[in-house]
């Protein structure tokens, strides 16, 4: 092989290990200026500080108090009044006769009631209120998550840009090394004006390549430190996951043992689950309303008058003698409501139907996320081999190429496209694999586990 190919070659492998461009400040590791994030760190900083997963949280601990509200039914309530009284004009005075005169009363009670049976209400709302808390926290978990997939196809995305970015500056490399290459030629009277002019254009193109692979990588850096809710991206950047030179190509499991797997594990499954179940116990909690109620009260107070023109008992001594206490049991029986009962029980009906089909569309959904997953992975397993074979064909056409481009034999045209596939070949090898991983990861997700290279 000759020494430039060698050189070429060398150079990019040991790039593509380090996952680095010389000339690119995003994807250099500078340990003082900047922190490198792995992938598990920024769907841990993602989950702590993303807006949707908050307001999750703020949705159970509202449905932690219904529970707690829910709970409390059970329990006697307590309450106390004090009332005071004027009358003028024509009245009924202590001695039972009527008089015009001005009186006044002050009232003093205490008093509670208890549920002793409501129709199974209250233990249906119990019930009721711990679903909904169970549901909460799925769907909580659901908004994990999402936000999980969201910053991994994010990070990917970078990985990506990065790539590109990286054979961007290699052609600025391989190019400039060109330009000088012919400037001395064209000094010894071995190359010619439109050769250099040529490869300087090549150049010039390579560089305006390179600028906008710089500016797609900033925009991604963007979208993930926007996904993280950072202030700003300046100073982050990611780690980029080593590769080996060959990944295992592993036996990918059909859909329907995926999905299987899935609707056992899948919080918006649970979430949907919980919800048809709720909807069931609405159904119970509307059917109170045919069931009577009896419950117990019990209570204490007294009074004070006055009279205007008679003498009245001291206060200590009116409180005294009228003291009073009561014990009482009160059954109320639902004859006709104006059908109250029997719209509330239909509608619960349409809500329990309506939850049914919710339901059947998250798994529905769930399957064809699957089913895509499992073909994007079979596609990208494909596309893996292909890209090896292709970036071995190109390497070996750029070694031949380079060696006639060298000795007179080839123009700079014909060189500069074959080192244009060998690039091309190259990051299509690393991008097939960033892609192959990542879509193993969503398989191992729909499985249980978490998201990781």
């Amino acid at each position: 092989m000759n020494r430039l190919a060698v050189t070429f070659i060398m150079s990019c492998a040991a790039l593509a290990a380090s996952g680095q461009s010389p000339n690119n400040p995003l994807a250099s590791d500078n340990a003082v200026a900047t922190q490198s994030w792995t992938l598990k760190q920024c769907i841990d900083h993602a989950i702590e500080h993303n807006i949707a997963v908050k307001q999750r949280e703020n949705t159970v601990l509202q449905q932690e108090m219904q529970v707690t509200n829910a709970k409390s039914q059970r329990l006697p309530d307590l309450s106390a009044s004090v009332g005071q009284n004027f009358s003028f004009g024509r009245g009924l005075t202590s001695q039972n006769t009527y008089t015009n005169t001005n009186t006044s009363s002050t009232s003093f009670s205490l008093g509670t009631s208890v549920p002793l049976f409501t129709g199974f209400r209250i233990p249906n709302s119990i019930a009721l209120s711990k679903l909904n808390l169970q549901a909460a926290t799925a769907e909580l978990e659901k908004a994990k998550n999402d936000i999980s997939v969201q910053v991994t196809q994010a990070y990917v995305q970078i990985l990506y840009d990065m790539e590109l970015s990286d054979v961007a500056h290699r052609q600025i490399a391989i190019d400039s090394a060109q330009v000088q290459r012919l400037q001395r030629l064209l000094r010894v009277g071995r190359a010619s004006e439109a050769d250099l002019s040529q490869q300087k254009a090549s150049l010039a193109q390579s560089q305006l390549t390179a600028t906008q692979a710089d500016n797609n990588l900033q925009l991604a850096v963007l979208a993930l430190s926007q996904l993280l809710e950072l202030s700003s991206p300046e100073g982050f950047s990611v780690v980029r996951p080593g590769l080996q030179e060959e990944l295992a190509v592993a036996e990918i499991p059909h859909p329907d043992v995926i999905f299987a797997e899935a609707l056992a594990l899948r919080p918006e499954i649970r979430a949907d689950q919980l919800r048809l179940k709720a909807s069931e116990k609405s159904i119970d909690l509307a059917r109170a309303g045919y069931m009577p109620q009896l419950s117990f009260s019990a209570g204490l107070g007294s009074n004070y008058y006055t009279t205007s023109g008679f003498k009245a008992d001291a206060f200590g001594t009116q409180m005294k003698n009228n003291f009073s206490q009561y014990l009482g049991f009160n059954l109320s029986i639902p004859v006709f409501d104006r059908f109250s009962t029997r719209s509330s029980i239909r509608s619960a009906k349409i809500d329990r139907n309506n939850q049914l089909l919710a339901l059947d569309n998250t798994r529905k959904s769930l399957f064809k996320e699957i089913q895509q997953t499992y073909y994007n992975t079979v596609g990208a397993q494909q596309k893996l081999k292909s890209s090896a074979q292709a970036r071995q064909s190109a390497a070996d056409a750029f070694q031949v190429v380079t060696a006639k481009y060298e000795q007179g034999r080839a123009t700079s045209t014909e060189f500069n496209e074959s080192k244009n596939n060998f690039l091309r070949a190259e990051s299509d090898l690393t991008q097939a694999r960033y892609e192959y991983l990542y879509q193993q990861a969503l398989i191992r997700f729909y499985r249980g586990q978490s998201l990781s290279f």
